[in-house]
């Protein structure tokens, strides 16, 4: 039987921009190409891409993007970082396929709108609910594999553990008045997060809604080990459902094949942590042929406290499948 062999990755580039001076982005194209051509991916699911004005009164370009895929094996690749028209200045989702994509949306209060919260802590205090939104949408692309197969991939980056804004409670940028304002501010980041992986839960339902076997990946910096809110939404392990007819809806973390040792893609203060997933539905899962996380020169987030560095504090997850044709 003919087999489509393809590899997908994900890898949160941190912050590639070429409009900024520090690091030189001769450096970072130095030290993310390698990286890059290491994981001879089909599908490359990236984070945290900023998006370029050519001039100030065009749409904005993924300049930054296109100068260090030049000279890769990605050269010639399909981008897509949504349906926006253009985008965004900073922290795009983008996904990169050496196969057409049939088409692209980016997620963001389509499925699920934004919560309303009675502020707390706020100063003056709040007289009337505040919505909460996500602070950046999540990309789904409809790949079209080799042999008719459509492949739906979603490309997501989850709100970051730190503190959101919260009226009258900051001092400075990096300063709070109060313990209780911090903390309020924590409590809407994690909002923020799990509504993200809500509105990407859903959004992967409808599709076995319309298909049970459905061909699904769902990729990124979640932010968020296995066994916090925000992953444990996307998954909804049978366990956590507690309703076996449900086992062909789950969203298996492909990670979960490596040894324990290694089963990281972030250190922090020493501390390794599992941040970016690549979860795959049943019939995907059942056709993985390896697994692996490139975190073997993984530089600490916390050594660079006098500014950028050319690399990115997170290791890319790359997955290799063995797929039957038809």
């Amino acid at each position: 039987m003919a087999e489509t062999l393809f590899r997908i990755a994900t890898f949160n580039l941190e912050n590639l921009d070429d409009d900024t001076d520090e690091p030189p982005f001769e450096a970072r194209i130095a030290t993310l190409r390698p990286q890059l051509e290491r994981l001879e991916a089909d599908i490359l699911c990236l984070q945290e891409v900023d998006g370029q004005h050519p001039v100030k009164s065009e749409p904005r370009v993924l300049r930054a993007l296109s100068r260090l895929l030049e000279g890769t094996r990605y050269a010639g690749y399909h981008v897509t970082a949504g349906d926006a028209g253009s985008p965004a200045d900073r922290h795009n989702p983008v996904i990169v396929s050496r196969w057409p994509i049939a088409a692209a949306r980016l997620l963001r209060h389509q499925l699920v709108p934004p919560p309303r919260v009675m502020l707390a802590t706020a100063d003056p205090a709040s007289v009337e609910a505040t919505e909460v939104g996500w602070d950046r949408p999540v990309l789904h692309a409809e790949v079209a594999l080799p042999g008719g197969q459509t492949l739906h991939v979603f490309d997501l980056h989850l709100r970051a553990p730190i503190a959101a804004p919260v009226p009258g409670q900051k001092a400075d940028a990096s300063t709070w008045r109060t313990a209780a304002g911090w903390a309020e501010g924590y409590y809407l980041a994690s909002i923020k997060r799990a509504g993200q992986a809500l509105e990407t839960r859903i959004a992967v339902d409808r599709l076995f809604d319309a298909e049970p076997d459905a061909l699904v990946v769902v990729a990124g910096d979640c932010n968020a080990d296995l066994e916090q809110t925000a992953v444990r939404i996307i998954r909804a392990a049978a366990d956590f459902t507690g309703n076996p007819e449900l086992a062909g809806r789950v969203l298996e973390p492909l990670e979960e094949a490596i040894p324990q040792e290694r089963r990281y893609t972030v250190l922090h203060a020493g501390t390794p942590v599992l941040l970016d997933h690549l979860l795959a539905s049943p019939r995907l899962t059942e056709r993985l042929r390896d697994v692996a996380i490139h975190n073997e020169d993984l530089t600490d987030e916390v050594d660079h406290p006098d500014g950028p560095s050319p690399v990115s504090y997170h290791a890319p997850v790359v997955a290799s499948f063995a797929l039957p044709e038809g």
